[in-house]
This record gives C-alpha cells, sequence and structure tokens, in this order.
C-alpha cells in the first residue's frame, strides 16, 4: 500500500465548501504521480518514446463529505496486476480514519507506435506488485 496526504483547499470545493466531485480524481491522480515517483524508475513513465498507460476505466464513491481544510490521507492498492495492465484503489480517509472517497481505475500499456496492448517492464511490474492488495 502506497499512502499520500493533502490538505483540501478552498478552491477544491463546490459553493457548499464540499470536495467539488470531479476533484476526487484530481486527488488521487497526485496520488497516482507520487507513487510512480516513490519507484525511482530509470526510465521516464510520463514521457517515454515508446509506451503511454492510459485509464481505460474508472470509477468514484462518495461516502462522506469532504470539506475544505480537511486533511486526507489516500491509501493506493493494487488490486489486480497483469503483463500489459493493472487496477488500482484509491481510499481517501479523513483524519479519523473514515473512508470518504474510493476510486477504482484501470490503466493498460499501450505501444505508441501502433497504439496496441503491450507488456509492461519487469521493473515496473516489481514495483507495483510491492502494493499488491493481497500482501
Amino acid at each position: 500500500m502506497f499512502v499520500y496526504k493533502k490538505k483540501i483547499n478552498f478552491f477544491d470545493c463546490d459553493p457548499a465548501g464540499i470536495l467539488f466531485y470531479g476533484r476526487v480524481y484530481e486527488l488521487c491522480h497526485s496520488a497516482y504521480e507520487a507513487m510512480i515517483e516513490s519507484f525511482n524508475l530509470r526510465e521516464d513513465y510520463w514521457t517515454n518514446e515508446n509506451y503511454a498507460v492510459p485509464i481505460i476505466s474508472s470509477e468514484a464513491k462518495y461516502l462522506k463529505p469532504i470539506k475544505n481544510g480537511d486533511e486526507i490521507m489516500v491509501e493506493i492498492k493494487v488490486l489486480r496486476l497483469k503483463t500489459s495492465s493493472f487496477e488500482l484503489l484509491y481510499d481517501c480517509k479523513n483524519k479519523k480514519g473514515e473512508s470518504c472517497a474510493s476510486v477504482k481505475t484501470v490503466h493498460v500499456f499501450i505501444d505508441k507506435k501502433n497504439w496496441t496492448k503491450t507488456g509492461m517492464s519487469n521493473e515496473l511490474s516489481s514495483r507495483f506488485s510491492d502494493h499488491l492488495n493481497e500482501k
């Protein structure tokens, strides 16, 4: 499991002071970027010449309000790891440890030359494996 912490800004919220529903994806993507950065990869994951890693599926569940000023902890677990894809679960928790939102994303590695599915490197597979839910 990878853990990321963030304080919610006023500009992230709707007029009622609650996190705007779409911003939970920004929060989770920031956590995802931090997780990838923690891998200390030899290659550039984000602007690699050979592959891209688009999200092909996503869903979010909103369980409790996330408000301006809340300190949120995002726990990322790898739910599934295949040769060409992986599924992430983001559990967004408040200071009390209560789940406020849950997000799932499925990512697939594609070859940039022909836009077909391709395998991920052993290095990446190993890093994602370190965060598998079953461990």
